[in-house]
């Protein structure tokens, strides 16, 4: 491929800024190297002194204040007119390209059945994931959550009795231990269960911030009716988490819709033994 960084007016301000500070800076040393050896130190002493070093108090040199003003001005002009914050950049270039890219992947991939999302999943898991999570999702020995329960009834329960944060939503953090025993269990069958069947009498407990439909009140809280299903781990990584290691980041943006469907359709898989 032919090219010539000279063609693209962003390298040549670059090149054209390069050499001008390359001869102020030899004009500004040399100036200074040579005063170094001929002049000597006038002028009135500030009171203040360290360890016997004192400080004249003389007016900033003027080279120094025109170098500074004249950057300034550079500063100002290259971004009006030089290379106004509108105009092209290869950054900028980039991110179209990502997201034409992005479109089209979304476009190819909207109607992908359960075992291509799966398999997709599984590759962005292993890359984004594992590192935390381990490849069999265990979560290595309680460093991180461990999603081999997420979707059962057990997972509910271990949210019940460790409670829940980082996800930023407006009620808050869900703090552990707010029901126990044959409650407990209850409430992680009911939700587990996609809230179908009859409702307990204990998730009362949690209809206070997530709602009578466990819809989460309008985003007011998780909307834990989705439990068990891709768009509930979607709405995890979106959220990002704090988990025993640290806090796991948001993920949106990170990933394309369709990456994080298939990411939790592969977790899920992995909590239901598939």
């Amino acid at each position: 491929m032919n090219s010539n960084i000279l063609q693209d007016n962003i390298n040549q301000l670059a090149l054209l800024a390069a050499a001008i500070i390359l001869l102020l800076t030899i004009y500004v040393a040399g100036k200074y190297i040579k005063q170094m050896k001929t002049d000597k130190s006038t002028g009135e002493l500030a009171d203040e002194n360290w360890d016997g070093i004192g400080e004249y108090k003389n007016e900033l040199p003027s080279g120094w204040a025109y170098t500074f003003l004249a950057t300034m001005v550079w500063g100002m002009w290259y971004f009006i007119a030089g290379y106004p914050v509108d105009g092209y950049s290869q950054i900028g270039e980039y991110n179209e390209e990502v997201q034409a890219y992005n479109k089209q992947f979304e476009s190819k991939w909207a109607n992908a059945d359960k075992e291509t999302l799966q398999a997709m999943g599984e590759g962005v898991y292993l890359v984004q994931c594992a590192p935390c999570h381990g490849i069999s999702g265990d979560g290595m020995g309680g460093k991180a959550a461990d999603l081999t329960v997420w979707g059962s009834a057990q997972g509910v329960l271990e949210t019940i009795k460790n409670g829940s944060k980082g996800l930023g939503f407006p009620m808050g953090e869900m703090p552990g231990g707010l029901l126990s025993g044959e409650d407990a269990k209850a409430v992680a069958e009911y939700v587990a269960n996609h809230m179908q069947g009859e409702k307990p009498a204990a998730f009362a407990t949690c209809a206070s911030c997530h709602g009578e439909d466990g819809k989460g009140m309008g985003g007011m809280a998780p909307d834990i009716s989705q439990y068990g299903t891709p768009a509930f781990v979607k709405m995890v990584l979106e959220h990002g988490k704090k988990g025993y290691i640290g806090t796991m980041v948001s993920f949106k943006g990170r990933l394309t819709p369709i990456q994080e469907k298939a990411v939790g359709t592969y977790i899920l898989s992995l909590s239901r033994g598939e």
